[in-house]
Order: C-alpha cells, then structure tokens, then sequence
C-alpha cells in the first residue's frame, strides 16, 4: 500500500460530502424562490378575479341604468356594444402594429409573418427593423440598369 492511498479515499469522501451540501443549499434556495413566486401568482390571479367581478358589477349598472329609459333589451344591447367597443380598444392597444400589416408582409408556415421569422433567423432579432413608409426622397423612379461586364460567362461576345 502506498502512504497517499489514504488521502484518496479522504479526498473522494470530501468532495461527496461537498456535492451533497451543495445540492441541498441549490434544492433549498430554490424551495424558497418557488414558495414566493406562488404566493405572488396566486395574489394575482385573485386580483384578476376580483377585476373581472367589478366589471361585471360596472356593466349590470350601467346596463340598469339605461333601462330606466330604454326597453330592457335596448338596454342591454347598448351594454353589450359598449363592452365591445372597449374590448376592441384595448385589444389595439395591446398589438404593437396594426392588424393589416401582417397580412401585407405575408405569412409564413406556423402563423408567423415572413419577415418577422426571416429577422429572428438573421442575428437572432426578436423583429424586423422598421421599414419606412415610402422610399426615400429622390428615390420616386429608379434609374438606367447599367449594363453587365462583357467578361460574364452568359453574356454572349460580339464582334464590333
């Protein structure tokens, strides 16, 4: 036996013992981040809850209140459009573009755009940069294609 053999034994039950505590620091950490992100998303899908419940209560009052002076399903027709009317409202605020733009750039398989995949596929961009309205100033009609270099291999020789 050689008189180092004993370390290497000391050593490997060292470093077991390390791996250990130190799975079970990770494993605590994140026992602790994951209680906390819980609590914070139920907080919030109780306030979701809450809001969805006012809203109804707002859309009954304001639906009431014009029955008083409208037939009943008047009254609750107006209340309906409202309610659409604010829905489509917010769903514009919400896109970053306009709806007909995405159908001008076309779209690619799986739902996307063409030009929103062909950008995200070059540098890694989450979008396309923005793309002017209309070309530049002085740009209206494009100018003369100069011709191509005799030395081309499709281009045919002539003889002058």
């Amino acid at each position: 036996m050689k008189p180092l053999d004993h370390l290497e034994h000391l050593d490997k039950h060292l470093v077991d013992e390390l791996a250990q505590v130190a799975r079970e620091t990770v494993r605590d950490e994140l026992r602790e981040q994951t209680r906390k992100q819980r609590r914070k998303a139920a907080l919030y899908a109780a306030s979701g809850a809450l809001a969805l419940y006012a809203g109804a209560a707002l859309a009954l009052a304001v639906g009431l209140a014009l029955a008083l002076g409208l037939p009943d399903w008047a009254a609750a027709l107006i209340t309906a459009v409202i309610l659409g009317a604010l829905a489509y409202v917010l769903r514009g605020m919400a896109r970053p573009s306009r709806p007909g733009q995405d159908h001008a750039a076309g779209t690619a398989a799986g739902g996307h755009s063409a030009r929103r995949s062909a950008g995200e596929a070059v540098g890694g961009m989450p979008y396309p940069p923005p793309v002017p309205p209309a070309p530049p100033a002085g740009a209206d009609t494009p100018g003369p294609v100069p011709p191509r270099p005799s030395e081309a291999p499709d281009v045919p020789h002539r003889g002058v």
